[in-house]
């Protein structure tokens, strides 16, 4: 063949002729029923990709993650191992305590949120309310007053009180 690159570059002039024949494509569309919203698959399948690009900053943010890696890196400089564990195995053993320290939280937003919207029972809205309960619970659980004291006073809002109540007795302080 003496001319691949003219045969490339006319190949890829007819791309768009193709693209342009292909069926329409549903639109993003959203509409009420009686038991809420319902969106097009487009639009949910755009929010699990989203939701699944978000999910390790959530599993930093919301979980003891950070605080069991510093643990477990300050624990191989004490013992003078240099890179011995290697840091993949570090996330790693993270990873399974951080689900350890966490299941009693993930259980009770399964029980009063994930079941009952799966099962067609409560709106999106609602188990998402009730699924925040929980985790909140425990990140205000594992945060010093003093500190969330301090950021409030930093964003110049009103003085914060700590919660007097748990709602989750498995991973609450005792009063």
């Amino acid at each position: 063949m003496k001319y691949p690159r003219l045969l490339s570059l006319a190949l890829l002039c007819l791309l768009p002729a193709l693209a342009m024949a292909a069926p329409d494509l549903p639109g993003v569309t959203a509409s009420q029923t009686a038991r809420g919203t319902q969106y097009s698959m487009n639009l949910q399948l755009l929010a699990l990709m989203t939701t699944l690009t978000l999910l390790p900053s959530l599993l930093l943010m919301m979980t003891a993650f950070v605080r069991i890696v510093i643990v477990l890196s300050i624990l191989r400089q004490a013992l003078g191992t240099g890179q011995t564990p290697p840091n993949m195995v570090i996330v790693g053993l993270s990873l399974f305590l951080t689900l350890f320290v966490m299941s009693p939280v993930l259980d009770t937003v399964f029980q009063t949120a994930v079941a009952p919207f799966m099962n067609q029972g409560m709106s999106f809205d609602k188990a998402l309310s009730l699924a925040e309960k929980p985790i909140r619970a425990f990140m205000l659980n594992q945060t010093r007053e003093d500190d969330i004291a301090m950021f409030m006073e930093i964003a110049r809002n009103k003085p914060w009180a700590a919660p007097r109540t748990c709602l989750s007795p498995p991973w609450c302080r005792p009063s």
